[in-house]
């Protein structure tokens, strides 16, 4: 991407592709035989593991293994699950800046059955009045071509910001039922907007449609597993079905593919590429996520993307 950004006729020197913003935590993953809570009162599992996680985490990472200069800011507890984070960013060359939470760092538990499908409980812990302060992320954002907000709350403040300056912006509103306020404050101050289709299948159209008709987005973006995605774009009259590309190793945890998805397409998109080679790079990614073990263990590298584009695209056309 480009080092520097017009904006208001003056330019701004910019330090970082991507800003990302909230979204850090640990995960517990618990492998289940299925989706549904056994008789009696206690059943052996394998090993549970600790992932370094959250969607914030896996957009980040998604980016810098791409190589696109990021940055990630967050809140973060001062406790076993914070310093984890901060040894694993070490290890991974990640630039994140942090500021200490009372609140400690965010959980969640996972389950993830053998054909790695996932249920999430996610404890949520910050506050609903939290807010980073502008003063930390002021500097950041003035200095990023582009910024992700994860639908944390804390970050919610910043979307002025983000107009004034003229950065573009994206969010990823997950399993959002096309009603709670709470996403639709993203949806709406967003130019980007991805969600999955999972709560609003009965209701698709009517929900791509109330984002781009009382919002700013370009389009959105409605992933949906093994379906493939559905995608609108302003002023296009009808709602464009992709099928999903067929992952090239098997599938053992869905953790993270839509983090991947969101972080290839928007790669593409910043390199100027149409938007159904996005959807082709973001559906690589999701894929190629599916085959690793744990949240966000492996990430594509762009030579990878390319790779396995190349190969979907050649067999989608035979």
């Amino acid at each position: 991407m480009a080092s520097t950004q017009r904006h208001a006729g003056a330019r701004r020197a910019l330090d970082y592709d991507v800003l990302v913003v909230g979204g850090v935590g640990v995960d517990t993953v618990v492998r289940v035989d299925e989706m549904r809570v056994p008789p009696g009162d206690s059943v052996f599992v394998p090993p549970l593991r600790d992932y370094v996680a959250h969607t914030g985490n896996g957009v980040a990472l998604g980016w810098h293994a791409l190589g696109l200069r990021t940055k990630f800011i967050d809140f973060l507890g001062d406790d076993p699950q914070g310093r984890m984070v901060l040894e694993h960013y070490a290890r991974r060359g990640l630039d994140f800046s942090h500021l200490l939470s009372p609140h400690g760092t965010p959980r969640s538990a996972n389950l993830v059955d053998p054909a790695g499908r996932r249920f999430s409980f996610y404890d949520g812990r910050h506050p609903a009045d939290l807010r980073l302060p502008r003063d930390f992320y002021l500097p950041f954002l003035e200095r990023t071509a582009h910024v992700h907000l994860s639908i944390v709350g804390h970050n919610k403040d910043m979307y002025e910001d983000v107009h004034r300056l003229g950065v573009t912006s994206s969010t990823d509103l997950h399993d959002w039922d096309g009603r709670n306020p709470h996403h639709r404050a993203y949806a709406l101050a967003s130019d980007y907007v991805f969600l999955s289709a999972a709560a609003v299948h009965d209701r698709l159209e009517e929900v791509l449609r109330s984002v781009l008709d009382e919002g700013r987005a370009r389009f959105v973006v409605a992933t949906d597993g093994a379906a493939g995605c559905h995608l609108l774009v302003r002023g296009e009259g009808r709602v464009r079905h992709f099928p999903a590309v067929r992952p090239e190793r098997p599938v053992v945890d869905s953790n993270g593919a839509g983090d991947a998805f969101v972080t290839a397409f928007l790669h593409s998109l910043f390199e100027g590429r149409a938007l159904e080679d996005c959807v082709l790079a973001g559906s690589v990614a999701g894929a190629f996520a599916c085959g690793s073990t744990g949240t966000h263990t492996e990430f594509i590298d762009l030579p990878g993307l390319r790779a396995a584009g190349s190969r979907a695209a050649a067999g989608a056309g035979s």
